[in-house]
């Protein structure tokens, strides 16, 4: 059975750094694309990606703040998010596929975690 669980949401300050952590079991995704989504205002929208050969794409609205990262075993992803804003207030949740192609569509992708809240507040 696979599983994705994430890590490292909490409460932080304006302008502040937070890093999460999506593990992986069942099997692993080194070759496969895995996302970062958010949920807020009651839709759930495209972070970022890394695929396969290599590649990241992010939302304009997190470009140059948040990393995304992964292990070379795929049974790891992370999210380094930097100078936060109150608007990436939100659930993050991890998101996986088999396949390397990034899509930026939430219904493309096949393994869900559970989510962890990340709260931004001046």
């Amino acid at each position: 059975q696979v599983q994705l669980v994430e890590s490292g949401g909490g409460l932080v300050r304006t302008g502040g750094s937070l890093r999460l952590s999506c593990a992986a079991s069942g099997r692993t995704f080194n070759s496969d694309a895995m996302a970062w989504f958010r949920q807020r205002h009651g839709m759930r929208e495209f972070v970022a990606a890394i695929g396969s050969p290599v590649i990241t794409d992010y939302d304009r609205t997190v470009k140059g703040r948040f990393t995304i990262s992964r292990d070379i075993g795929g049974n790891a992803l992370y999210l380094q998010m930097n100078n936060l804003k109150e608007e990436d207030t939100a659930v993050y949740y991890c998101a996986a596929r088999t396949g390397g192609t990034i899509w930026y569509t939430p219904s493309k992708y096949e393994y869900w975690g559970q989510g962890t809240q990340v709260t931004v507040s001046s």
